[in-house]
């Protein structure tokens, strides 16, 4: 059975692999459909009966790990996970030969991985739908989680200035896409040989004018922040980038999300961190523990919008 092509209004049978693959509209009913379970969650305690996914993990997950599987889970179905110890994905065994076996085997695919095209490659290849969990290149789930989190603080979306600060890498690509999407107004505040892809930063643009949208950068950080609705950072160092640690909190120090910086923004902001946190590094303990942060909403609010992914993706 081929997929569905991503021209289709529906996403039954389709891949999420990037912000990009969805419409403002489809978005827009994944968070709604996240609202609607957060809300009632025995309502779909049958939803997906029967239904299995495989879960592909090449990096440590805590969140993503625990969202997929007790989601599938309330939803009627089940999961497996599969490690680097399972697979070696693309050295014991083939991206094509892992994706024609599952294919047979379950319903659908996470994959947590590095590189971007392994995932695309995997969702080439199997006729199941595959999901983008995490990659260097973008964070789909996080960034649509991270919206459905403002929706549920802010009415509306047009009318904010959010502003991510730090670096510039897979979680601000998505979000970059997101508010390119829904017309939103995003702030990216990094330094100058941290900026984001160039090639995410025109296709983002590009969405904004359609939208209504704005995405501007700066390597000031009092400039992204300065009365910001919302405050967003992640770590300096993302997986794979350890050497680099040192060398990134020099360059980033000033980027630090601390009293200094976050009283430019308005009184009620928030104040968003898609976790782990390097406490003390990227964020002080008394922003992520203030009564503005709602880092702990974002991370329980993946299980809602990941919940509504698969619904949307694997419902007969």
């Amino acid at each position: 059975m081929k997929k569905q092509p991503r021209v289709s209004g529906s996403l039954q049978g389709r891949d999420l692999l990037s912000i990009d693959d969805l419409s403002a509209r489809q978005i827009r009913a994944i968070l709604d459909r996240a609202k609607d379970m957060k809300a009632h969650p025995t309502k779909y305690r049958k939803a997906l009966p029967g239904k299995f996914m495989a879960l592909i993990f090449e990096k440590p997950s805590l969140r993503t790990r625990t969202t997929f599987t007790v989601g599938i889970s309330q939803l009627g179905g089940d999961a497996l996970t599969l490690t680097p110890a399972d697979i070696n994905l693309g050295k014991r065994e083939s991206v094509y030969d892992v994706a024609k076996n599952l294919e047979r085997m379950v319903d659908g695919i996470m994959i947590r991985t590095f590189a971007q095209e392994i995932c695309t490659s995997l969702a080439s290849y199997a006729t199941i739908p595959v999901i983008n969990g995490l990659t260097d290149h973008e964070h789909p789930c996080q960034a649509l989680a991270d919206f459905f989190t403002v929706t549920e603080h802010r009415k509306n979306l047009k009318r904010l200035k959010l502003c991510y600060v730090g670096d510039g890498n897979n979680v601000t690509h998505s979000l970059m896409l997101m508010a390119g999407k829904l017309g939103a107004t995003l702030y990216i505040g990094t330094p100058e040989g941290y900026r984001p892809a160039s090639s995410v930063s025109a296709r983002a643009d590009a969405l904004a004018q359609e939208s209504g949208g704005k995405i501007c950068w700066t390597a000031d950080p009092a400039e992204a922040v300065r009365d910001a609705d919302i405050v967003y950072t992640d770590t300096w160092t993302s997986m794979g980038q350890e050497e680099e640690a040192e060398l990134r909190r020099r360059v980033f120090a000033r980027y630090q999300v601390n009293r200094e910086l976050f009283s430019l923004a308005r009184p009620d902001a928030l104040f968003m961190h898609c976790l782990p946190a390097h406490r003390n590094e990227e964020v002080t303990d008394e922003i992520i523990d203030s009564k503005n942060s709602v880092v702990f909403q974002q991370a329980e609010n993946r299980l809602h919008v990941q919940k509504a992914i698969m619904f949307e993706l694997l419902r007969d």
